[in-house]
């Protein structure tokens, strides 16, 4: 099985063209992509987490 596609904070907020300060507020109302911390505190998102959010923004 090959390793999951692991994103820093950096290249999400690149991709979705997101300010960090807006990000941030974004995951405190509950929304964003799904985020894992590690134990030294800096946060990654699965390609396919961000994928699955993106899906989910997509107008009707």
């Amino acid at each position: 099985m090959p390793k999951a596609e692991m994103l820093k904070l950096r290249e999400v907020l690149e991709e979705i063209d997101m300010s960090r300060a807006a990000f941030y507020r974004m995951r405190a109302r509950g929304n964003g992509p799904r985020m894992l911390k590690l134990p030294n505190g800096q946060l990654r998102c699965r390609r396919r987490d961000l994928d699955a959010w993106f899906a989910t923004c997509e107008a009707a």
